[in-house]
């Protein structure tokens, strides 16, 4: 049985699989977070958690609302430049941003008591990035990765047309008096086809089972664009100027896009060609948390403050759609796409931060908050049930357990630490810095892993992965008022480190032939940004 007519018989019955889950790197990149916001906020490095009186705090702990004594309203803009990036498609090295907008009306309720209603928006997540490796490859490739999963699992197996895979019975033909001749084989496991090792076998035919191309060299080239908008709906107030509560309800937006083109050169049995996978993918949907915080003073005498704040996992309704087409300069071609639905559940967040101001010209801010993203819940989609006594839809999920074992051992629990001052030299100016760091959220043995027996994995149409690091960010910026106008500028530089991999690495212990290893490439994210805000207090 050649590697083709499995393939093609175990990606049929993967299409008529109901269930739909996204892949633990993809729904990372929806999962992390930017600093972003008014520029007093990014300025100071996002530490006013427990100092309050800025917008920004809305999302991150949403008792900083309360701190505020007048309405204000506010809006945010500026540019986003990648350093040493090559522009690629419709990427751009340097890209206009819309940030911020949103207001805050404080009603006063007693002597020293606020309650506080506020509404913003912000980018949370610009997915604005262009990503580029290349690197040699010693006669491994992207197309005996799929080579290597078949052999894993395709030798004298079979699939019926019952689903159930099947295996040869020892010294007996297939096909015996016209019937399949197979007994079921449930203890042996096999692997996953994507959509990449069904246009390999199905369309190409480079080879049969026991053959196929090395590649000399590659090289990638990915632009990504879209944001994660963060609608946040507040409310919030102090008792006696002491203790601050808020709450707030989140709506979250997602607009991913990225297109991308992988390269190899490879080695044919009719000489060198060149093959090509382009891959187009847009993730789209929206999420829904909550925020609780609460900021105190320990001392009545003092202004110094501290804050705790717990946000709810972001439940997320997703639809993922693609386009591939894998060509070569022969005139092989082949193209596959696919859309499903899927859900994603963020985890808990927590926070904890400290704040202290020196009269009316100084304030100090520190914040630490806590996630643990390998428990990132990735969820197909079960069906659902309509309610006649509420007239409404209720659709049920329920947890990918392949996938979310994946994550558990590719991801790994972010701590985020933000440190903060800003300084008055007169009441009408101010200047700030801060520094970010966010810990690495994938494992450093974390990979792409294309045998997970999920449609996360099936759906697939890209092999490569980035082990990205720490992020560490640094800002700065100046601020001037007057009357009721606050005028301010903010600078950040954030910088990623990354390790990238073209496919998961494959060493077969029993035949060395057969192994497929890649070396991991370095690559960064380098950032630059630079953020206006103005705001009005009335």
């Amino acid at each position: 049985m050649t590697m083709k007519k499995y393939f093609v018989i175990v990606a049929m019955a993967f299409a008529a699989m109901p269930l739909m889950a996204q892949e633990t790197y993809e729904n990372a990149k929806i999962a992390a977070e930017d600093l972003n916001g008014t520029a007093r906020y990014v300025g100071m490095g996002g530490a006013m958690e427990a100092l309050g009186a800025d917008i920004s705090t809305i999302s991150t702990n949403p008792a900083g609302i309360g701190l505020f004594r007048k309405s204000t309203v506010s809006t945010s803009f500026g540019l986003v430049s990648q350093q040493d990036a090559v522009e690629f498609s419709s990427g751009n090295k340097t890209n206009l941003s819309f940030d911020q907008i949103g207001f805050v009306y404080a009603a006063r309720s007693g002597a020293k008591s606020f309650v506080n209603f506020g509404f913003n928006y912000h980018k949370s997540r610009n997915f604005d990035f262009i990503l580029s490796a290349a690197d040699r490859l010693d006669n491994a490739s992207q197309n005996k990765l799929t080579y290597d999963k078949a052999y894993v699992s395709a030798i004298d197996i079979a699939q019926g047309y019952d689903g159930i895979l099947y295996k040869q019975r020892d010294g007996e033909p297939i096909v015996k008096d016209g019937e399949l001749n197979y007994v079921p084989d449930f203890d042996r496991p096999y692997v996953s086809c994507n959509q990449l090792d069904d246009i390999y076998a199905r369309g190409l035919n480079y080879y049969d089972m026991w053959g196929y191309d090395p590649a000399s060299s590659y090289t990638l080239d990915r632009a990504h664009k879209g944001y994660v908008g963060a609608y946040d709906f507040n409310i919030s107030g102090n008792i006696n100027d002491r203790v601050y509560l808020g709450m707030t309800i989140g709506l979250r937006d997602v607009n991913y896009r990225h297109y991308g083109e992988y390269v190899e050169q490879l080695s044919g049995p009719d000489g060198n060609y060149q093959l090509t996978v382009a891959d187009e993918r847009r993730i789209d949907g929206a999420g829904a948390n909550i925020t609780a915080g609460v900021i105190f003073r320990p001392v009545e005498t003092s202004p110094f403050r501290m804050g705790l704040s717990v946000a709810t996992p972001t439940w997320y309704d997703l639809k993922t759609s693609n386009y591939t087409e894998v060509f070569d300069n022969t005139g092989g071609k082949d193209s596959s796409g696919e859309t499903y639905e899927f859900k994603l559940y963020t985890p808990w967040k927590f926070g904890l931060s400290l704040g202290h101001t020196v009269g009316n010209f100084l304030a100090l801010g520190a914040s630490y908050e806590y996630a643990d993203y390998a428990h990132l819940d990735t969820r197909v989609k079960t069906g659902g049930y309509y309610d006649y006594w509420y007239d409404d839809y209720y659709e049920e999920s329920e947890s990918d357990v392949a996938m979310n074992d994946h994550t558990k051992q590719t991801l790994k629990g972010v701590s985020t630490l933000k440190l903060g001052l800003e300084y008055k030299p007169d009441p009408s100016i101010a200047v700030r810095f801060g520094y970010n760091y966010v810990s690495p959220m994938y494992k450093a043995d974390g990979f792409k892993d294309g045998t997970i027996q999920s449609n996360g994995s099936y759906y697939s149409s890209a092999t490569d992965f980035t082990n990205w690091k720490a992020t560490n960010r640094i800002t700065c910026g100046v601020g001037y008022s007057t009357g009721g106008f606050n005028f301010d500028v903010a600078y950040q530089y954030s910088a990623t480190d990354g390790d990238f991999m073209p496919f998961m690495t494959y060493v077969d212990n029993e035949y060395s032939d057969n192994d497929n290893v890649c070396n991991a490439v370095k690559v960064s994210n380098k950032r630059h940004q630079l953020l206006f805000t103005v705001g009005y207090k009335f």
